[in-house]
């Protein structure tokens, strides 16, 4: 028989997690993100050692699909088939994207909508052409640097008429010469530019090559003009002149072409990186030819014409290889760019 006495009650002491002090908290499954399992990884980690501890401790769930009725159809029509029914035909499991770039996110699916219109060529945005432009900058600087004294003695002695040899024999440095050579190449260059501005303004500003090859054609065409003139001039001095002075011509001829440069050279830089306008380059190009024109005008009356009193005979010397072969090149030039534009 128990009595009420025999009964020992124990009070029952509860922690702050609501357990009994003492007792062995039971376990619960309990699944970190990936976050938390990142946070445990070394911040060298390579992303396959992280890979490899996510799906060390993260375990896909088992998909529960919904039992509900499907209830997005119209009112009035049967429910729709599901897409898991593997008796439907198969243009009923395939969609519309199937097989189409839209259907997968993370390839690209084209551009969509009407093309823009695309911004115009600009030799400032060219870095190609600015660093060919910076180049010819600083070849003219050494090129000055070197051959000083011969420009100013060329400056100098223009005016005067050559009355004796050692003022005809004018000698340079095949260092000088290079040099030279190289503001010839580089005033094809800018004139090839001058041009190409042109061409943008008032005849297209696409064509069917790149943008490139059209300054290249230009400045070779250009480099080409000079060269037949360069041979008709020699051509006519062996025929007509004797050779101290066509010799002393030709060096004349090469330091305009040389100076015609240099005069271009800011004119360009100007209109491509400073914004004037093209109108005004055409025109300060057209002044500096006209002046260098004028100049071998009048250097050729003196060499060749001052003692004969033929001022109709230089004012022909000058038509036939001066102005005759600078209409066949504006003519040359229009029909190339002709050529290379893209007709509409």
């Amino acid at each position: 028989m128990i009595t009420t006495d025999s009964i020992h009650t124990e009070e029952i002491v509860l922690g702050a997690d609501g357990l009994p002090v003492g007792a062995q908290p039971v376990r619960k499954h309990w699944q970190p993100t990936p976050a938390e399992v990142l946070s445990w990884l070394p911040k060298n980690a390579t992303p396959a050692q992280q890979d490899s501890a996510i799906q060390a401790h993260i375990r896909p769930s088992e998909i529960t699909w919904s039992q509900q009725p499907d209830t997005l159809h119209l009112p009035g029509h049967t429910r729709g088939h599901s897409w898991r029914d593997i008796n439907l035909p198969q243009y009923y499991r395939e969609s519309y994207f199937t097989g189409k770039p839209y259907f997968n996110p993370d390839l690209f699916g084209g551009r969509t909508g009407v093309a823009g219109d695309p911004v115009p060529y600009s030799i400032a945005r060219d870095n190609l052409i600015t660093l060919l432009l910076l180049f010819c900058f600083c070849i003219a600087l050494i090129a000055y640097t070197k051959s000083r004294r011969f420009i100013l003695r060329q400056a100098k002695e223009f005016f005067r008429p050559p009355v004796s040899e050692n003022m005809t024999t004018v000698t340079e440095t095949s260092e000088e010469l290079r040099f030279q050579f190289f503001l010839v190449l580089q005033s094809c260059l800018l004139l090839g530019l001058v041009y190409f501005f042109y061409t943008q303004l008032y005849v297209a500003d696409t064509f069917l090559v790149d943008q490139y090859q059209v300054i290249g054609i230009l400045s070779l065409t250009m480099l080409g003009y000079m060269l037949v003139k360069t041979m008709l001039y020699w051509l006519v001095g062996w025929v007509f002149f004797d050779k101290r002075n066509n010799e002393f011509w030709m060096k004349s001829y090469l330091f305009f072409l040389a100076m015609e440069g240099v005069c271009l050279f800011p004119v360009v830089m100007l209109n491509a990186y400073f914004k004037m306008p093209v109108r005004t380059t055409l025109v300060c190009t057209f002044l500096v030819i006209t002046l260098f024109k004028l100049l071998s005008l009048y250097k050729s009356y003196i060499i060749f014409f001052r003692h004969r009193g033929g001022f109709l005979q230089n004012f022909l010397y000058f038509c036939t290889l001066e102005l005759t072969p600078l209409a066949v090149l504006l003519g040359t030039l229009a029909t190339i760019v002709n050529c290379l534009k893209v007709n509409f």
